[in-house]
């Protein structure tokens, strides 16, 4: 019998790639979307034809309720929230009703409807936030240092609690920064190759971020996903690290895209404070030992690849648009 699984966050770049993956392995896949005028289907448009999607909303419970009675998924990922830690310090308490609190509501429709769905938590490497030790695992211990990564720590604990409690199949993927060409703008990652891009093409001259010290362990959405549906297929339910185990700094990022390029970045990179965060995470590093072990999963795309294929998607949709 066909599967059928319901992402959450569908039009977000996790979803876009997962629900490829799915499709491509013979999955019927719902997506469920806010009922909105602005729902932007950009990163999914060569896939409408494939998916289904429901109206539903993480704030609204019976929504849910009601998609789960409609559609009988048998596996449900859960990658839906308010993902920018930036806003998350301008808007907590939204950042608190989605990230947070709509994993409880999802949790308790699955309790509610069928207790035999198998449920993905998108967890967060913001979690760690100020961190304990070096690398991270799935025993070190949380210290967030925003709201979004406050709220994701409560989604990975009721998660925790629903499978202790109610022996649901809920696995949590503890995800370090991925990023793709369908990253949105807002992102550094995205902000950089786009800007490298601008200024390769003579559209702009500068480009202004914040802490350039940063490091992060940056790996490709697309092979991040499969991690994702690993989870699911195992017979008991646990919570993995996701990560390429390597750090690299958001000026080895600018340096190697600009790079890219020809160019040097230190020629039209500024640093401008109002990018710097209230409260700010050094250091993130993984260590996906047991991933790798009891899920067979290592990421394909080096650092460098990423990079590249983000720098040289954005140079070929800016001269798609400009007619170049």
């Amino acid at each position: 019998m066909t599967k059928r699984a319901l992402i959450t966050g569908i039009t977000g770049q996790d979803g876009s790639y997962l629900a490829e993956m799915l499709l491509g392995q013979g999955y019927e896949v719902v997506g469920m979307v806010r009922r909105s005028s602005t729902v932007n289907f950009e990163r999914i448009t060569h896939l409408m034809d494939d998916i289904e999607f429901a109206a539903g909303d993480l704030l609204d419970q019976m929504s849910m309720i009601e998609i789960l009675r409609t559609h009988r998924p048998v596996e449900v990922y859960n990658l839906a929230a308010q993902s920018f830690v930036q806003t998350s310090f301008g808007q907590p308490v939204l950042t608190g009703e989605t990230t947070a609190l709509g994993v409880t509501r999802l949790l308790d429709a699955i309790r509610i409807v069928d207790d035999s769905i198998r449920y993905y938590q998108a967890s967060s490497s913001e979690m760690f936030g100020k961190v304990m030790e070096v690398p991270q695992t799935e025993a070190t211990p949380f210290h967030p240092r925003s709201p979004y990564g406050v709220a994701k720590v409560y989604g990975h604990w009721i998660t925790v609690n629903y499978r202790e409690s109610y022996d649901l199949h809920a696995s949590s993927g503890i995800l370090f920064n991925h990023e793709s060409p369908r990253r949105g703008l807002e992102f550094v990652t995205r902000k950089i190759t786009h800007g490298v891009a601008q200024i390769a093409l003579g559209q702009a001259s500068e480009l202004r971020l914040g802490n350039l010290d940063a490091k992060r362990d940056w790996g490709f959405a697309g092979d991040y996903v499969e991690a994702m549906w690993r989870m699911l297929q195992q017979d008991t339910p646990d919570d993995y690290v996701v990560c390429t185990g390597e750090t690299h700094s958001v000026r080895e990022f600018c340096e190697l895209a600009f790079s890219r390029v020809g160019l040097d970045y230190q020629d039209h990179v500024a640093v401008d404070e109002r990018y710097f965060r209230p409260a700010e995470v050094d250091l993130l590093v993984g260590d996906a030992t047991k991933a790798c072990e009891q899920l067979g999963w290592t990421p394909r795309t080096s650092f460098a690849q990423l990079v590249e294929m983000m720098v040289e998607s954005d140079l070929e949709a800016l001269k798609r648009e400009h007619g170049a």
